[in-house]
């Protein structure tokens, strides 16, 4: 049977927003647990008190954010007494950019951008409180990127003990973490850490099963009946489960549909799937690389460009091969090899023999990482 193709004024697409990283869905699988842990720890801002510190741990894609915004939301239907503040310290990694994105939200709009000290735009946020009588909880996302110049010990002291300058304020703090390797404790002052001690919230990766139910949720929402086969949900699973990386495949599916509708076609086919999969593994990888530290950076470029000269790399041989021209030790750069393996960066497998060598294979096109590092 030949099947109608598109007109020009038609749609694959449903509802597009469901396919966007900042869409929040009503109903969030598989994170009911973290959830309810959440909400224990701002419980007590919502009888006035002052929150729990929390510390939300998960490699990227793995539902952190869209959580931690999804118990906000309810928060704000539900009471006025505390008034959650997302911060993406992507965008916003300095003090006083934290706290201009504080005080909007509080006060509807930014402070000026010149003129200004932190210690001012705070001293505005202390008297709104104070005057309102709310709790304040801050959900710092990719609170990482606050280490790199010592924001992090000036934002956090300063939130955590606003109460000795304005004794009725209360605030708490999430921190939000992509980055497994880094240990937010050892990396705060101890001033800090005396008032901070937060509890601990881990958001595992997502099991193949699990990611084809939210994927399979999403394509009901985005898309118009019939339009994604199952055959077609599988490749786009089985190629997010290859990311590591559940916005991946939601991105996946997005651009296949884009695809397939630009051709005029009323199903996505599994061609669309693979031609949108470069541009959506380009996503997870930029993302990843946002998240790394210089040295980090350094060594994967370092990866990259012997890897356009071999597909297989003895860990041994490429870790003594830089580590001569870098200025940290063998045990730091296997850390990073580590790291890289567990973002789905890398591939390590054993090579049978005396000494069981380890090889190393880079899971991406090489020239794509370097150009995703420039």
């Amino acid at each position: 049977m030949t099947v109608r193709p598109l007109m020009w004024d038609e749609t694959l697409f449903k509802d597009h927003e469901v396919f966007e990283v900042d869409f929040v869905p009503d109903e969030i699988h598989f994170r009911e647990e973290q959830m309810r842990e959440l909400v224990y720890q701002l419980r007590p801002g919502i009888s006035g008190s002052r929150p729990l510190n929390t510390l939300v741990k998960g490699v990227p894609g793995t539902g952190k954010t869209t959580s931690v915004k999804k118990v906000f939301s309810e928060i704000e239907e539900s009471t006025r007494k505390l008034v959650p503040v997302y911060v993406n310290c992507q965008i916003d990694n300095t003090q006083f950019g934290i706290f201009s994105q504080i005080y909007y939200r509080l006060s509807g709009h930014l402070p000026r951008s010149t003129g200004l000290s932190s210690k001012r735009v705070f001293d505005s946020i202390g008297k709104i409180l104070e005057q309102d009588g709310t709790v304040l909880v801050v959900a710092l996302d990719d609170a990482n990127y606050l280490l790199y110049e010592n924001e992090i010990n000036k934002v956090l002291y300063t939130l955590l003990r606003s109460h000795e300058v304005y004794p009725d304020t209360r605030i708490g703090v999430i921190t939000i973490i992509s980055d497994l390797s880094v240990d937010l404790m050892s990396r705060i002052d101890q001033r800090v850490q005396s008032v901070f001690r937060p509890n601990e919230i881990y958001f595992p990766p997502y099991t193949c099963v699990e990611a084809k139910q939210i994927l399979s949720d999403r394509a009901e929402q985005g898309f118009y009946p019939n339009v994604l086969p199952e055959a077609v949900l599988d490749l786009v699973v089985d190629r997010t489960m290859n990311a590591g990386d559940l916005r991946v495949g939601i991105d996946l599916l997005k651009r296949a549909g884009l695809h397939a509708e630009t051709a005029a076609r009323r199903v996505i086919e599994e061609g669309d799937v693979c031609k949108a999969f470069e541009a959506s593994t380009s996503l997870h990888l930029l993302a990843t690389i946002r998240t790394f530290k210089e040295e980090e950076k350094v060594l994967l470029r370092l990866l990259a460009e012997q890897s356009q000269q071999e597909s297989e790399i003895s860990v041994g041989e490429f870790s003594r091969s830089v580590g001569d021209n870098l200025p940290y030790g063998y045990t730091r750069i296997y850390e990073m090899i580590s790291k890289f393996e567990a973002m789905h960066l890398v591939d390590i497998r054993y090579r049978g023999g005396r000494g069981r060598s380890r090889l190393l294979t880079l899971r991406y096109d090489p020239q794509l990482v370097l150009d995703t590092l420039k």
